[in-house]
C-alpha cells in the first residue's frame, strides 16, 4: 500500500532538478585549492535547456493562474518575462565563448552535422528561436527591452 503524497513530495522532480543546479552551484564555487574556471559552451547549452524548460513551466503556471488569480498571473507573466530576457543573455555569451575544436583524428570519427537534431551548436540557436517564439506571441517590445534600476544622472 503507497501512502498519500505529502505536501511538500508534489513535485519529487522539480525539486531534484532545483538540488541539481544547488549542487552545481557549489561545485563551481572556487577553493583556495581551485582557482575560478570560466564557463564553456558546454555547461551554458545545459544551463540554456534548463532555462527554456523554466520559461514553458512558467508560461503554462500563467496561463492556468491567472483566470482564477490574475494578479498573481500578471507576476507570473512577468517572471516569464525576466526569465526570458536571462535565457537570451545566456544563449548571448554562448556564442561570444570560443568553441572547442576536437582534433583531427577525432573529428573523423564523428559526424556532429548527421546527428537528428543537427550540430550542437545550432541546438541551442533553435531552442532559443522556439522559445522566442512563444515569448513574442504573448508580449511587446517594450517588455523585452532590460530594465535597469541604476540612477541616471
Amino acid at each position: 500500500m503507497t501512502s498519500p503524497t505529502r505536501p511538500d513530495d508534489a513535485h519529487p522532480y522539480l525539486r531534484a532538478a532545483s538540488a541539481g543546479i544547488r549542487h552545481h552551484a557549489r561545485s563551481q564555487a572556487p577553493s583556495a585549492a581551485d582557482p575560478p574556471r570560466p564557463g564553456d559552451r558546454p555547461h551554458l547549452d545545459v544551463l540554456h535547456a534548463h532555462l527554456a524548460a523554466l520559461l514553458q513551466l512558467l508560461d503554462r503556471l500563467a496561463n492556468s493562474t491567472r483566470p482564477p488569480h490574475p494578479a498573481a498571473g500578471r507576476h507570473l507573466a512577468t517572471a516569464h518575462t525576466r526569465l526570458w530576457q536571462a535565457t537570451s543573455e545566456v544563449h548571448t555569451a554562448f556564442h561570444l565563448l570560443p568553441s572547442t575544436t576536437v582534433p583531427d583524428a577525432e573529428a573523423t570519427t564523428c559526424h556532429p552535422e548527421q546527428l537528428p537534431e543537427g550540430p550542437p551548436v545550432l541546438t541551442i540557436c533553435q531552442r532559443q528561436l522556439a522559445a522566442g517564439h512563444v515569448v513574442r506571441r504573448k508580449t511587446t517590445p517594450t517588455d523585452l527591452r532590460p530594465h535597469t534600476t541604476a540612477c541616471v544622472r
